[in-house]
């Protein structure tokens, strides 16, 4: 199997830059597993499709504005991840103009680069902290072909979000609201989405990839709530990844503690899923690491057909986009 092997084709026009003006007016594709039925719905519907002893999953991170420009308009930064006070694990352009010990000024504040990571980010000390919130930028995936504007600050972040940390948003939720959530049993855990989510397979080979590392919290009441669910409906591919990762090897029981820790799983065909039954999830980009985790749970050539046809249909896709429902 090769990456090539994950491929569709989409028109430019079916990419969603902007949301929907209600969250649950998405449309939503519903794909049986067993029978290979592929139906059409409007995401307001998942209820239709639920069971009273399913549990839904839901990630509740929430998107920080971490894009920045140097105050010379020479340097974008992309604040990655604070690793302690004033210091942060940043991702610059371009990168030959941050070499160890050049220095940045931010709206006043000036970072020195102390560190460069093998992978290419840079360990910036700030002499004060830029504000966020004040002169920070979402930074929206780049085939929205936009710059954030102030409607993103909320739209871009699920109706549940709490827990500050996020590069993107994890997608899937975005359709929910407070009515719908109310009538669902549902359970909350936290993985920070990084910027590796939207970094392409470059290997021909899926088993080649090295895949980026997230970190995550999941208490030990969700845990229990997932042992003792008749069905775990993960709600996004990060609350997959976390689910899986912590599934126990031959058993779908998760250990009920508190978990810390970070997660760097690659889930492809012909992964055998452990803890997730159903999977709620947005249209991904062709050859992505995430349309392989889907390609898991249903089959490469029924993603593949549905694909094909939500193109033929005109659904929207990705982060703004509509939604499917694997069940």
């Amino acid at each position: 199997m090769t990456t090539r092997d994950f491929h569709f084709e989409l028109p430019e026009e079916l990419i969603a830059s902007r949301p929907l003006a209600e969250r649950s007016a998405s449309r939503m594709m519903v794909i049986h597993r067993e029978s290979g039925e592929i139906e059409h719905r409007m995401f307001r519907d998942i209820q239709a499709y639920l069971r009273p002893d399913d549990l839904l999953v839901l990630n509740d991170t929430r998107v920080i504005p971490a894009r920045f420009f140097s105050d010379d308009g020479k340097i974008e930064l992309l604040f990655l991840d604070r690793l302690g006070a004033n210091r942060w694990s940043c991702l610059v352009k371009p990168g030959k103009k941050m070499r160890q010990g050049k220095s940045v000024v931010v709206a006043g504040s000036t970072g020195i680069v102390v560190d460069i990571f093998e992978n290419g980010d840079r360990l910036i000390e700030w002499d004060q902290e830029p504000d966020l919130n004040e002169v920070g930028h979402l930074a929206l995936p780049h085939y929205m072909g936009r710059d954030d504007e102030l409607e993103d600050r909320e739209r871009y972040q699920t109706v549940y979000s709490k827990e500050e940390g996020a590069i993107a948003a994890p997608t899937a939720g975005l359709h929910f609201t407070p009515e719908i959530l109310e009538g669902i049993r549902h359970a909350f855990l936290t993985l920070h989405v990084g910027v590796g989510t939207f970094r392409p397979v470059s290997a021909e080979r899926p088993e080649e990839h090295d895949m980026h590392s997230e970190r995550y919290v999941i208490s030990s009441e969700t845990a229990r709530q997932v042992n003792e669910a008749g069905r775990v409906v993960a709600v996004g591919t990060t609350v997959t990844r976390v689910l899986e990762s912590l599934a126990r090897e031959g058993s779908p029981k998760l250990e009920v503690k508190d978990h810390r820790g970070e997660t760097n799983i690659f889930i492809y065909p012909p992964y055998q899923y452990k803890a997730v039954d159903v999977l709620l999830t947005n249209f991904h980009l062709p050859e992505s690491t995430l349309i392989m985790l889907v390609s898991a749970m249903a089959g490469r050539e029924l993603v593949l057909k549905a694909y094909k046809e939500a193109v033929k249909e005109k659904y929207r896709f990705y982060s703004y986009g509509d939604c499917m429902l694997v069940i």
